[in-house]
């Protein structure tokens, strides 16, 4: 893959803001003129989050002339994904106290944890599945939708069809997602 000048550039700058911008978080006293604050940095994360679905958008749309309206849906599980990371990560110190359990389930009556949130403790199982699991859902529904030559406007409903399926698999309560409340207690 060959950079040109600018991407290079590009890179680099944004890498090394966000480099300064931790640094300036975690090396310098909360008091001090230079600090930045840890919600400057969940803004700034976000801002990154929502230009690389706007530069996906951008690439689908705008290079390969194809209009798709289902990136919310691959943009939303892999963010799921890191928001399952974060529940296990609550444990005990949830409203229930539940070491095991996030508090939508204790507070839905389960029981036992789900096996498709078994392995969510660790950082490194999350960001793979945040990567893996929107891959291979686009990969076959890529290979579905371009094996049967659907274009157009067509290709942009069956888009926007599969956001609406997995936003109403997500929001029953009985799937162990969170359903309406989604997850709590960040």
């Amino acid at each position: 893959m060959k950079f040109d000048r600018t991407t290079t550039i590009t890179l680099v700058a944004v890498i090394g803001v966000a480099l300064v911008l931790a640094l300036l978080n975690q090396m310098t006293v909360a008091g001090s003129s230079v600090h930045v604050p840890t919600y400057v940095i969940a803004l700034a994360g976000k801002y990154v989050c929502f230009a690389m679905l706007a530069l996906a958008v951008d690439l689908v749309w705008g290079f390969a002339g194809i209009l798709s309206l289902g990136h919310a849906a691959f943009f939303a599980l892999g963010g799921y994904a890191m928001g399952m990371y974060l529940m296990r990560q609550i444990g005990t110190r949830g409203v229930y106290g539940n070491p095991m359990l996030p508090d939508f389930m204790v507070f839905l009556g389960w029981k036992e944890l789900p096996w498709y949130w078994h392995g969510f403790e660790w950082f490194g199982f999350a960001m793979l599945m945040a990567l893996l699991v929107p891959a291979v859902l686009a990969g076959v529904f890529g290979w579905l939708a371009f094996r049967s030559r659907v274009t157009g406007v067509y290709l942009s409903i069956i888009t926007q069809a599969l956001t609406y399926a997995l936003l109403l698999a997500f929001f029953r309560n009985d799937m162990g997602f969170g359903g309406n409340n989604g997850l709590t207690d960040f």
